[in-house]
C-alpha cells in the first residue's frame, strides 16, 4: 500500500465584513482540492453549511448569479 501526504490551499475570511447576519467568529474557507479540479467550501455560523464544486460547477453558478433578465 502507498500512502501521500500533501499540503493543501486553503483561503479564510471573516464574515462578519461581509454578512449583516453573521455572528462574531462566523467565518468562509474555500480549500482546493490536491488535483486541482475544485474545492470545498465551509461556512460557518448559524446554520454552518460545507460543500464542494468543480471549477465548471462554480463558472455555471456565477453566470446564473450574475443573469439579468431582458424584459
Amino acid at each position: 500500500m502507498s500512502i501521500s501526504t500533501y499540503t493543501r490551499k486553503a483561503k479564510y475570511i471573516d464574515l462578519k465584513d461581509y454578512c449583516p447576519f453573521s455572528e462574531k467568529n462566523d467565518f468562509v474557507e474555500l480549500t482546493e482540492w490536491h488535483n486541482g479540479e475544485g474545492f470545498d467550501v465551509t461556512v460557518s455560523g448559524k446554520f454552518d453549511t460545507k460543500f464542494s464544486l468543480t471549477w465548471g460547477q462554480w463558472e455555471s453558478l456565477q453566470v446564473l448569479v450574475n443573469y439579468k433578465e431582458s424584459k
